[in-house]
């Protein structure tokens, strides 16, 4: 390869088109607060943003509806970070399942159990749950009496539409979540003289009862949990022509060309916890009806231009090419693509598989916007108990979550997860000094020494912890932080994060127990530092020293609290305190009689084979201990030993985690296989992709949604094509034949503040161009080939053949 000389990075704007009109509005909210948050957001009066046309746009279309009572695997998500709605497309009864990310139950839940851990329900640890159920019906419009009906998710443009004819017409509907309007919207518009007759209800999942204003041609409900959380949600109808009335709790249209429906929600969470994570001073249902106004005087076209004008930037920051698909593959609808995809040596279906990445993009704008962060289902469940109560799970799934965010080039994405973090940690850290050495706790220190704070294997948003404990959750957590700093390099993150980093670090001054281990090469005997009595998560003896888990995160949580305080300039004298338990830290060994990776500290397998937790494997990835270059052979070969014995099969989250590892072993065969057996057509209840793609966790008689999957997977596509870690970054390291031919993928994040963008062409890098945030010097690799380059703000540099 050769260096071109520097070019100026090219910038990143909108282009505006033509003026659009608005619709008639006159939605007056009487007797409700004005609202006075910044809700109406700035307008390009004059100007739209045009939508990305059709036939350039990455989508997801379907030939019928979504089926209500199979909502969770068919439904199209929308989401603005906040509030989420899954949808039906049905032209005569389409359905919204309406969820707000702050909508949970419980509380703080800290008094322990009898053996020492959490309470886990949710009446007490508190669950995730359902907001409102928007209906809106068009009895003229069955499906028995429309033709060419396609329903799609448009990824390009962050909306779902459904087109269909009826009498010579053709109708459309548009919904989308605005992230600068905090609202959803339901735009129906025709061409060809028709119009619109039906009804907007709302209903709730808790006992509420839905009420009209005529006058305003409303529908609202509000209530609230015996945990102080209220809540509301709200949606208005406004027509262009016809009329619009109230009839009961629902609000009708009769005669209208077109019809724009709002939907708002809220409650009153916040992330102070000197407050209890509530605002005492927010009313729901008045900051509900202030958006619907706004969104009604700004009018259809308004909205939907300030939607992509958000929007469009964030979802084209990336591009990805895997190849061409056949004219046969595109003919076909998503399910059936899916469904051939699936099929027993079935060919590569490289444009459906590029769809998928971009379709965890998607989720990640949408799920992922100053509020809350993504939970185990995201912002999209179709129940009010949703499974595990749709929680935080600190020992894979929220981690995994937030994996795609900087790769993906969202970096505003992780936010939420770093804000949420932070928010949470004074209650974690008075829960943990308070509780953690209770003498029914088995995990607790056996110094009896108790400092900084941890978490239990579960977490809600309310400071709050369920099920066990879970020692070294905190050191992910702070090693996701610290990876999120060092592809960012954003010095005011950096200071947010470090009192958790030193807070981790002084839990682990206080937990590291002193045991005595003899060097297999020398014999000579040693004394070390290892985890005092803890689980593998999630299987194993659960007092077991020195877990391999935790002695790889503890190890990285203190070299990256080291390397923060030098960058802050702060308490070098800590920072020298962890850098001498670092140097005793016991690093985990290969079996000799299973030629494993221990998972222990012992030569023995304590548990099953093909668990579907790597956690021994967490230094291979998303750590970067194990490394095949840099890496001792012996310890390279019992990676891959352990992760060969775990299997190719798992749930969706555990086959992401195995693609990304044998991606950072370079074996892109398996690499590629896990990723088609996330894709495998789900049946209902099995594992697999469901019809909307969202990812489906086995459970014997159903199948749920788990949406870490959707964020893992695509995660490890990503690192199939570009891996970075300090100071290094890798070009195309596990790239499959079925990608190999021709391809490219623009925007890649990578670590040091750089964004790739990289070309190959029969498996070989054809051109790449870097680009970094700070000035900085790094190694390009590509194959045998190396090549320092060295960057600065806002200049470009291309390497070509």
């Amino acid at each position: 390869m050769t260096h071109a000389p520097e070019q100026p990075a090219p910038s990143r704007r909108s282009v505006l088109g033509a003026a659009g009109g608005t619709l008639a509005a006159g939605l007056a909210l009487g007797g409700l607060r004005p609202f006075t948050a910044a809700a109406a957001a700035p307008r390009r009066e004059g100007h739209g943003v045009p939508l990305v046309p059709a036939s350039a746009a990455t989508g997801l279309h379907y030939p019928a509806p979504a089926s209500e009572s199979l909502i969770i695997q068919q439904g199209l998500p929308v989401g603005n970070g906040r509030t989420g709605a899954l949808l039906t497309g049905d032209p005569a009864h389409d359905v919204l399942y309406l969820t707000d990310a702050t909508l949970w139950t419980g509380g703080l839940n800290d008094t322990l159990q009898s053996d020492g851990q959490f309470p886990y329900g949710a009446d007490d640890f508190g669950s995730f749950t359902l907001l409102a159920k928007v209906s809106l019906d068009i009895p003229a419009h069955a499906m028995t009496a429309v033709t060419d009906y396609r329903r799609t998710l448009d990824l390009s443009n962050g909306l779902s539409a459904v087109t269909y004819r009826l009498g010579g017409v053709t109708y459309r509907r548009e919904v989308y979540a605005s992230h600068p309007d905090e609202v959803v919207v339901v735009r129906l518009t025709q061409s060809g003289g028709g119009s619109y007759t039906g009804s907007l209800s709302l209903a709730g999942w808790h006992g509420e009862t839905a009420t009209a204003d005529g006058a305003a041609r409303t529908a609202s409900l509000k209530g609230a949990f015996s945990n102080g959380l209220a809540y509301a949600a709200a949606a208005g109808v406004t027509g262009a022509t016809g009329t619009v009335a109230v009839k009961g709790a629902d609000v009708t249209f009769a005669g209208c060309s077109e019809v724009l429906v709002v939907i708002a929600g809220g409650t009153n969470y916040s992330r102070d916890p000197a407050t209890g994570y509530r605002d005492p001073d927010a009313d729901p249902h008045a900051v509900a009806a202030g958006r619907l106004r706004a969104a009604a005087e700004a009018g259809g076209p308004a909205l939907l231009n300030t939607h992509l004008a958000d929007y469009q930037p964030l979802f084209s920051r990336m591009t990805v090419e895997l190849g061409v698909s056949t004219d046969a593959q595109r003919s076909l609808d998503t399910w059936s693509r899916l469904t051939a995809l699936g099929k027993d040596g079935a060919p590569s279906d490289p444009e459906l598989e590029a769809a998928y990445l971009q379709f965890g993009r998607y989720l990640m704008i949408s799920g992922s916007r100053d509020s809350v962060p993504l939970n185990l289902q995201g912002l999209w469940i179709d129940r009010t108990d949703p499974d595990w109560m749709g929680d935080y799970h600190t020992d894979i799934n929220v981690q995994m979550n937030y994996w795609l965010a900087d790769r993906a080039a969202l970096p505003d994405c992780f936010g939420a997860f770093l804000d949420y973090c932070v928010a949470q940690v004074p209650s974690w850290t008075r829960t943990t000094q308070k509780s953690f050495n209770d003498p029914r706790n088995g995990f607790r220190n056996s110094s009896g020494k108790v400092a900084g704070w941890t978490t239990a294997i579960s977490t809600n948003i309310h400071g709050g912890m369920g099920w066990w404990w879970h020692p070294a959750g905190n050191a992910w957590l702070c090693n996701s932080l610290w990876q999120h700093y060092e592809y960012t390099q954003d010095r005011t993150e950096l200071k947010k994060i470090y009192p958790l980093l030193k807070g981790a670090c002084e839990f682990w001054e206080a937990r590291l127990v002193t045991t005595t281990v003899t060097d297999p090469v020398t014999g000579a005997a040693g004394q070390v530092l290892v985890d005092d009595s803890d689980w593998s998560p999630e299987q194993g003896p659960t007092d077991a020293k020195g877990i391999t888990y935790a002695q790889e995160l503890v190890r990285d949580l203190f070299a990256n609290y080291r390397a923060a305080a030098a960058l802050l300039s702060r308490d070098a004298g800590y920072a020298k305190t962890v850098a001498g338990l670092q140097s005793r830290l016991y690093l985990p060994r290969v079996s000799p009689e299973t030629g494993w990776l221990e998972e222990w500290m012992t030569p023995e397998n304590l548990g099953e084979t093909t668990h579907r937790h790597l956690s021994p494997l967490i230094g291979l990835f998303p750590g970067d201990r194990i490394t095949p270059e840099n890496s001792p052979a012996e310890l390279v070969t019992g990676a891959r030993n352990l992760l060969t014995a775990r299997g190719m099969s798992s749930f969706g989250w555990g086959c992401a985690w195995r693609a990304a590892s044998w991606a950072r072993l370079k074996d892109a065969d398996k690499a590629y296989q896990l990723v088609r057996t996330v894709m495998a057509p789900s049946d209902g209840t099995s594992n697999g992709t469901s019809q909307n793609l969202f990812d489906m966790y086995d459970l014997g008689s159903r199948a749920t949604l788990q949406i870490d999957a959707n964020f893992g997977t695509p995660t490890a596509m990503i690192e199939m094509l570009v891996y970075s870690r300090p100071g290094v970054i890798e070009l195309l390291p596990a790239l499959p034949g079925a990608w190999a031919a021709r391809g490219r993928i623009t925007g890649v994040g990578a670590r040091g503040g750089i964004t790739v963008d990289l070309e190959w062409r029969a498996g070989k890098v054809t051109g790449a161009v870097l680009r970094s945030a700070v000035s900085t010097t790094t190694e390009v690799r590509a194959g045998d080939w190396r090549r320092t380059v060295r960057l600065r703000p806002g200049r470009a540099v291309t390497l070509r053949p």
